[in-house]
């Protein structure tokens, strides 16, 4: 790519100009609004867009993010869970940013050809994306600066700049500027005989013109960069009896840039954030083969940075800056997003976590004991799992009775061996103690890290090398593969035999966001399943091909066909006159064998209720094509992680859990696994699990054909179910009670307990309880 590199710049381009200035004014005006024929070529393409049988999977997230907005705009929420959301909402932006446009601009910058799923080319798709982008980023200002600023007065605080500051506090701003900030601050200059400094995305960074002291004209000024640090608070936090006052950093820097440039005049400060790409791997670049995706890397080596995507800036900036960047960075005004506001609202998580808001953040419900167990901890984990299987669902139960079949093994002189799958650790991990003990113990350790997982590559390697340095037997990754799949197995000897117990989950080995997501996990000793998952660890930490796995399903080899058969059983049962349906909950639906499979279904009569928390291509309710179908996604005080499929089979339902989507990337590039679950209680939980996700009238959000969200209204008369809330009072009785496509629009009855007790008892015989 010409022009993209940070730090070079033809001395050709140069010529007898005098003023680097003046040359980017002169050479690179501001990009003029779309006139009538582009607005019109745009218009068209949304309308193809719109037409498609596909969703964009670009457009079908930002759908996604509008609902996390949606939670920051809700006044029935608390202002600081408000601000909460509103921060989640900017994090996740700036990594579609980086990720999803970076991956757009592989292709632009590059040259390749890209279809999306919405029909367009990779250039009027730019226009289309780019623009839902600008429209996402006004909403969002609009949400800060409507609806939650004014409110911080009344709740005690404020964001403020040095003008409101009194005499004895700014002389304490001032003293913290000359002895914390100053020394930080390093202006760099542009010119013909310094380099364009190499900027740092996500960092808040002023460019400060400058001139001779008391002269006006254009040929003496200078432009240089200030980068605030990125180690220091995003505020200055003054204490006042009544109220706590936040003055922000570029504040405090901008009242006090004259220190760093002594006698000349500052022509002009301006602030502004830059995003690069970040997507050079071939996780998220569905039609991108490999050898391209390592032209891409050695491009990259060859470039300190991504190149520059997007750029958040301060409105009125001035036009000699604007343009520069615009020329250095090879960017347009699609690229550039003016905010009249914070620069970055991630900086609120500053505001959400001071400690003085402490008693007003929403307290989160304690966990309950799962179904399978009376208590939490209990004496000897192995004991229970030799009697029965337990499914926990986070964050409901606590992941508690995991970390102590991990911390129990460790000490257990019986257990021989303990191999276990991790894609994302705690920064202060239970989970690595556990493993460090039992290796000190003398137990053989077998640990996969997934050292491609974004943005734990760092804690990752730092913790695999840990177990590594303590004899434990680690492997980091498998090639091209990401290993997304949560399996833990033990081995123990136990007299007379050696039995394995096992857990199998939809989630991370992580006891924080094991609080905050919902995920799903099965403890069991069901030897059809520990012999599945011993032979799956040779797979992966080995060489071997099992024939086929009795209770797993996995990718990259035998994940999609395997779901495309049960969804046309479906299509089959359904043609022959016998009861079907399909209900799957998943984080994302992307994959187009198994959108277009859906579809087929559809047409042959199968009812189908899919609960997708995130992105969904699939285009529901189109008349001929998915008239059966229905989407709804659940957002709300806690991320919907759990993946559970669910194909009803002529009321002899098969239901499997696991760790994956329906994406392109789950089945063809990453390590995946879904467990069938065989017994009756555990399946009938999962079931429950999805009735009342399809029930939920308060976090619901419904797809429409047309690919937009309809919040989900509760009618008059009808109870609110909340499942955020409801999944901490399940009783047994419900759960047996539950069942899916018979009955489907009519009310619940009430648990027959003679059924019910009846349905436990099978249970309890079938595990040889008695």
């Amino acid at each position: 790519m010409s022009g993209s590199s940070d730090n070079t710049y033809s001395n050709e381009k140069k010529g007898k100009l005098t003023n680097l200035l003046a040359f980017f004014k002169s050479s690179n005006q501001p990009v003029p609004a779309e006139d009538n024929k582009a607005v019109s070529s745009t218009e068209k393409a949304i309308t193809q867009a719109q037409q498609s049988d596909l969703i964009s999977r670009d457009l079908s997230w930002l759908k996604f993010n509008e609902r996390v907005l949606d939670q920051a705009t809700n006044p029935e929420r608390n202002l600081f869970d408000r601000l909460k959301f509103l921060a989640i909402y900017s994090s996740n932006l700036d990594e579609f940013f980086s990720i999803r446009v970076g991956s757009l601009y592989n292709y632009l910058d590059f040259g390749k050809e890209r279809l999306d799923y919405s029909g367009l080319r990779e250039i009027p798709f730019r226009k289309v994306l780019m623009r839902e982008l600008h429209d996402s980023v006004r909403r969002q200002n609009e949400c800060y600066k409507n609806q939650l600023l004014p409110l911080f007065g009344s709740h005690g605080f404020r964001i403020v700049g040095l003008e409101a500051v009194e005499a004895d506090e700014k002389a304490a701003v001032e003293e913290y500027f000359e002895r914390t900030v100053y020394p930080m601050l390093t202006p760099m200059l542009f010119d013909y005989t310094h380099a364009f400094p190499v900027l740092l995305a996500k960092t808040l960074v002023l460019g400060v013109i400058t001139q001779v002291k008391g002269t006006t004209s254009e040929e003496d000024r200078k432009l240089s960069f200030v980068q605030l640090p990125l180690n220091l608070p995003r505020f200055y936090v003054i204490e006042r009896e009544d109220e706590l006052l936040f003055l922000p950093i570029e504040s405090i820097v901008r009242a006090y840039i004259n220190k760093l440039y002594r006698n000349v005049d500052i022509v002009s400060t301006n602030l502004f954030r830059i995003i690069r790409n970040g997507d050079f791997t071939l996780e998220e670049s569905d039609d991108i083969d490999v050898d391209f995706i390592d032209e891409i890397k050695q491009k990259i080596k060859n470039r300190r940075l991504g190149r520059v995507v997007q750029v958040y800036i301060e409105p009125d900036t001035n036009p000699d800056l604007m343009n520069l960047i615009k020329k250095r960075w090879e960017i347009d005004d699609y690229n550039v997003f003016p905010i009249d506001g914070l620069i970055d609202y991630t900086a609120l998580w500053g505001i959400v976590k001071h400690p003085e808001f402490k008693d007003q953040i929403p307290t989160i419900h304690p966990p309950v004991p799962p179904l399978g167990m009376d208590r939490e901890r209990i004496p000897d984990i192995f004991e229970l799992m030799r009697e029965r299987d337990i499914l926990l669902h986070h964050p409901y139960n606590n992941f508690e009775p995991v970390l102590q079949l991990l911390e129990q093994a460790a000490e257990d002189p019986k257990v021989l061996s303990i191999k276990l799958t991790i894609y994302r650790l705690a920064k202060n991990s239970r989970v690595t103690e556990a493993l460090l003990h039992a290796a000190e113990n003398g137990k053989h350790v077998a640990v996969l890290f997934e050292v491609k997982a974004r943005f734990d590559e760092e804690n990752n390697i730092r913790e695999a090398q840990r177990l590594q340095k303590a004899g434990c037997f680690v492997i980091y990754g498998i090639g091209l593969l990401k290993t997304h799949t949560k399996l833990l197995l033990i081995v123990r000897n136990e007299g007379n035999r050696v039995l394995r117990y096992a857990h199998l989950s939809s989630g991370n080995y992580n006891e924080d966001t094991s609080r905050l997501y919902t995920d799903t996990g099965l403890l069991t000793s069901n030897e059809e399943y520990t012999h599945d998952i011993s032979e799956f660890f040779n797979v992966i930490t080995g060489h071997s091909i099992p024939s086929e796995y009795q209770n797993l399903i996995t990718a990259p080899r035998y994940m999609r066909a395997k779901l495309i058969e049960m969804i046309q059983q479906e299509s089959e049962n359904a043609k022959a006159g016998l009861r079907s349906g399909i209900c799957i909950k998943i984080n994302s639906l992307e994959d187009r064998d198994t959108i277009f499979e859906l579809y087929k279904a559809s047409e042959a009569g199968v009812p189908i209720r899919l609960i997708v928390r995130g992105m969904c291509c699939l285009r529901p309710k189109r008349p001929g094509l998915s008239e059966n179908i229905t989407v709804r996604s659940l957002v709300g005080d806690f991320l919907e992680h759990s993946r559970i499929f669910y194909f009803h089979q002529n009321g002899n339902p098969v239901v499997y859990g696991g760790s994956a989507d329906a994406m392109v990337r789950s089945f063809d590039r990453r390590i995946e696994s879904l467990f069938k679950l065989v017994d009756k209680r555990v399946r009938q939980e999962a079931i429950h699990i999805l009735y009342y996700s399809l029930k939920d009238n308060f976090n619901a959000y419904e797809l429409q054909e047309d690919g937009n969200y309809i919040k989900c209204e509760i009618p008059e008369g009808v109870a609110r179910l909340n499942v955020h809330e409801a999944f901490y009072n399940v009783t047994l009785d419900e759960v047996m009670a539950t069942h899916l496509f018979q009955e489907e629009d009519k009310p619940k009855e009430a648990p027959v307990p003679a059924e019910s007790e009846q349905l436990e008892a099978e249970i309890q015989s079938e595990n040889g309880i008695s």
